[in-house]
């Protein structure tokens, strides 16, 4: 029998202002892209390089939907849309986050189409029922989201380690 030379993937860490641009080049042809997540802005949900996002080209981004956007010129966020005006400003928010940040609906770059988390093998697809069951109530607690977050980062994570 041949021998195949498979070799093991090689992680590469490159800052987000050079690798994302290639990830929305890659989503712009109509792959999806699996990247780790980095940053705290989706918590308790997402966690910082252990979660990762399979990321899609947005079809039609609404309100609720976890995207990839260019927010100033090289500056992407994954968070979640708030709101989109009826002139195309659309309105960011992460889940971590307690202030929204901005930017054009033409600068949505990628949606989520699910996430892997906790290193399980099976992704929690986005319009599945687990994740919109979340979705649903983490929004609807945003007015105590900053109490709710200092919870989760003073007494669950030392206590429990992150969800």
């Amino acid at each position: 029998m041949p021998r195949h030379n498979i070799k093991e993937p090689v992680n590469l860490t490159l800052p987000n202002a050079e690798f994302l641009p290639k990830v929305v080049e890659l989503v712009n042809e109509g792959h999806s892209v699996t990247i780790k997540l980095k940053g705290f802005s989706m918590r308790p949900f997402l966690e910082d390089n252990r979660d990762k996002a399979v990321l899609v080209k947005p079809l039609c981004p609404k309100s609720g939907d976890a995207v990839l956007a260019e927010i100033s010129k090289g500056y992407f966020v994954l968070h979640r849309i708030r709101s989109i005006d009826s002139e195309g400003n659309v309105v960011l928010l992460g889940d971590g986050n307690l202030s929204c940040e901005y930017c054009r609906i033409e600068n949505v770059v990628a949606a989520a189409k699910g996430f892997y988390r906790k290193g399980r093998d099976k992704i929690d697809y986005t319009d599945g029922i687990k994740w919109k069951a979340y979705s649903f109530i983490w929004t609807k607690l945003t007015p105590i989201r900053r109490y709710l977050l200092a919870a989760y980062r003073r007494i669950w994570i030392p206590l429990f380690g992150p969800m």
